[in-house]
Formats: structure tokens, C-alpha cells, sequence
């Protein structure tokens, strides 16, 4: 009888079908819980798939996954009806066209319900409402020409200085003199009434859906910005002032009315949830509604349900834009038993907010739109009564504070 053959490959498929002798002497109790993810082995790209599907199927690893996972939270957490989402702006995004793209299809979708922003990012949005051309440019042009043509450089964007950047200035300190801005009041009324003179402009124009200040308007989403004088909106403010303007801004007015947005979602039963594009101020303002609750105002409450971010920025530095939130939950901004919903992807802004948005929207129709501004009014009236009887105070004068 002829001996039977085997192929080498058949004898190593073979060898392989049982453990070796020194692994399974080796002791490894939760090989299986550590080894339980998706296998790695996606199907070749065809050109043929759905941006969402594609992201599912092939951002399997590094700073892609962490996007993958921040657009499934999301998509399948943060946006189920009980949450209201907060959603932090930094850097120049609205020159860079994220503003069309972006964050105003996600306003009207009812996918952010309040917004804290560098008044920067809101100023800029102005020219788009007003029609005044925003270009594209080149990061290797000279800064001397430019200067010398009338043009500024945001990086490889080019505004002009007279015909968009003055143009809009000129029209903005017009509206600051009217006289339903003259008055105290927080950076979201201002930006409401900023934001009607926009939704009217893009109407004159024949524009539709270019401004987000336009947008939140429509939509009754407040913008909040948390260094109102470091913007060129701020800029004009003090310029009228030394006028005789009668508008003041005051800050005490936007933590109490961010920080009620936080307790009236909580305290509804809901959940709270934060997207922070980039860091910086506004994602301190926004993260230190919660402290504000617990440490301040001596409130009981847990956190943040949910965190998103997106940010270039280490954390080793100690800087707060690279803070993540497990660091967040030391300072009870997030609450420590959800940090499973917390994803940090370290990547640009302007690569992360379009997929998320397209995502967004591609696998959820749009939710109903709580608007909040509406709501400030009575939010910071339940905070008001719930800080008083929480710590048993009374007015600074020694009276009862009004609460009815």
C-alpha cells in the first residue's frame, strides 16, 4: 500500500488546528474577554460604498476608530430624544465653510441644542449672511503682498480687509445702536438679535442656510460666548460704547443661563451630553456648567452623560484643550460611572465635522427642536429655587428671594 503524502501547507493548516503544548501549560484566564473584539479584515474598497457604511467597515483602528466611535455615540446615544446637547466652536471654522456644511444642517436637524462659541467664529459667520466673499487662498503666500492688497490670510483663506472685514464692521456697529440692543444682557440675547438681522439678510440676498447665527435664530438654539470682548463682535461693542452705547453684556447672565440649560435636562429626567470641537474657553465655559452646580452652587448632580472631542491638542501639557474627560471627572464634570460614552479623537476639525455630520444624518431623522432660548427664562428660575433649597440662604439684604 502506497504511503500516504500530505503538502506542507496542508500539514501546517493541520498543526495549527491544536494549541501547542507550551500554550496551553501557559495560564490565561481572560485571553478570551481581551480577544473578543471584530476580527481586522475588512472587504476591499470598491468606490462604489456609502461614506457611512465605509466608515463603519474600514475605520477599524488609531485616530479613525476613534472617530468611528465618536460618530456611533453620537448617532445612537447622544441623539435619542431625552438628551439635550450642548456643542462647543473653536478656531476659525466658519471662515473654512464648516458653518454652511456643518453646524447649520445640525442646528436645523435639532442635532445641537445650545452652542458655546469664540465670538470669532460668529463674527465671521456675519459675511457669509451678508453675501461678502470668503476665498480660497494658499498658506505659502506673501503676508507683506496680501497686507499691501488689501487682503488678510487665515491661513489658506483670504478675506478681504475693506470690502468684507470693514464692510461688515460698518454694518454691525449700525445694528449695535438700535434700540433693542440697548440694554444689559448675556451674549445669547445679543446673538438672537444679531441673528435676525442675519436671517434677513440672507432673505434680501436669496440665500438660504449660509449663516449660522441665522440658523440659531430660526431655531431658537442660544450661542453663548464665553470671551465676548475677544472677538471683533466685542471690538465694536466697546467702540459704540465710547459713544454713549447703553448695551452691556454681562457674564453672570451666561453662567447662570448655561448652567440651567444643564440642571433643566437632568432634572427632566434626560441626560446631557457635550461635543467639543476643539478647546479653549468655550469648552471650559461648557464643561464647567457642572461644577458650577456641585461646587458653587452646592446642587447634587454626577456629570456629564455623554463627551465628544475633537482636539490637536496633548494632554501631557497640562493645557485644557488636551484635557480628557477621565481628567474632566476629577473636577465632577463628568459623571465618572459614564466615561464608556466618553471618545477623545485626536485629529482636525475640519476632516471630523463633515463625516460626523454626513453620518449624523444619514442614519437619523431629525429631532425636535427644543428650543432652549425660549426656555432661559424659567430654566434660571428652577435653578434659582433649587439653590435655595439646597443651602437654606437668603438674599444678600436679608429678604426671601422671590421665587414664584
Amino acid at each position: 500500500m502506497a504511503k500516504k503524502t500530505t503538502t506542507p501547507a496542508k500539514r501546517y493548516r493541520e498543526d495549527m488546528t491544536e494549541m501547542p503544548d507550551w500554550m496551553k501549560k501557559k495560564k490565561c484566564p481572560n485571553r478570551d474577554k481581551f480577544m473578543s473584539g471584530p476580527r481586522i479584515l475588512p472587504k476591499n474598497i470598491k468606490g462604489k460604498e456609502k461614506l457611512a457604511d465605509l466608515i463603519d467597515s474600514t475605520f477599524l483602528a488609531y485616530n479613525s476608530a476613534r472617530l468611528k466611535e465618536g460618530c456611533q455615540l453620537f448617532t445612537q446615544k447622544m441623539l435619542e430624544p431625552d438628551v439635550t446637547i450642548g456643542m462647543s466652536l473653536s478656531g476659525a471654522l466658519t471662515p473654512a465653510g464648516l458653518g454652511c456644511s456643518s453646524i447649520v444642517p445640525l442646528i436645523k436637524a435639532g442635532f445641537v441644542d445650545w452652542i458655546v462659541s469664540t465670538g470669532a467664529i460668529l463674527y465671521h459667520d456675519m459675511h457669509f449672511a451678508l453675501n461678502y466673499p470668503v476665498m480660497v487662498g494658499d498658506h505659502k503666500m506673501d503676508d507683506t503682498e496680501l497686507r499691501n492688497n488689501d487682503i488678510v490670510r487665515v491661513y489658506d483663506v483670504l478675506i478681504g480687509y475693506s470690502d468684507c472685514l470693514m464692510a461688515t464692521d460698518e454694518i454691525l456697529r449700525e445694528m449695535l445702536i438700535q434700540p433693542e440692543f440697548q440694554k444689559e444682557m448675556g451674549t445669547p440675547e445679543l446673538h438672537y438679535l444679531l441673528g435676525k438681522y442675519c436671517a434677513e439678510w440672507e432673505r434680501k440676498a436669496g440665500l438660504k442656510d449660509v449663516s449660522v447665527l441665522a440658523a440659531a435664530y430660526r431655531a431658537g438654539v442660544p450661542c453663548f460666548t464665553s470671551s465676548p470682548g475677544d472677538s471683533t463682535i466685542g471690538m465694536n461693542v466697546a467702540g459704540v460704547e465710547l459713544r454713549g452705547n447703553k448695551l452691556r453684556l454681562n457674564p453672570s447672565i451666561d453662567v447662570n443661563e448655561s448652567t440651567a440649560i444643564v440642571l433643566a435636562a437632568k432634572r427632566s429626567g434626560g441626560k446631557s451630553a457635550v461635543v467639543l470641537w476643539g478647546g479653549g474657553s468655550p469648552k471650559n465655559f461648557m464643561l464647567q456648567t457642572e461644577p458650577q452646580i456641585q461646587e458653587v452652587l452646592r446642587i447634587k448632580e454626577f456629570g456629564q452623560d455623554y463627551f465628544l472631542q475633537v482636539t490637536d491638542a496633548r494632554p501631557d501639557t497640562g493645557g485644557l484643550s488636551g484635557a480628557t474627560p477621565s481628567e474632566a471627572v476629577s473636577w465632577g464634570k463628568v459623571d465618572p460611572d459614564r466615561l464608556p460614552d466618553a471618545v477623545v479623537c485626536y485629529t482636525d476639525t475640519t476632516i471630523a465635522m463633515p463625516l460626523l455630520t454626513y453620518y449624523a444624518l444619514s442614519r437619523r431623522p431629525a429631532r425636535k427642536l427644543r428650543r432652549l432660548y425660549d426656555q432661559r427664562g424659567a430654566m434660571v428660575k428652577a435653578l434659582t429655587k433649587e439653590y435655595f433649597a439646597h443651602n437654606k440662604v437668603k438674599m444678600l439684604d436679608g429678604s426671601a428671594p422671590e421665587l414664584d
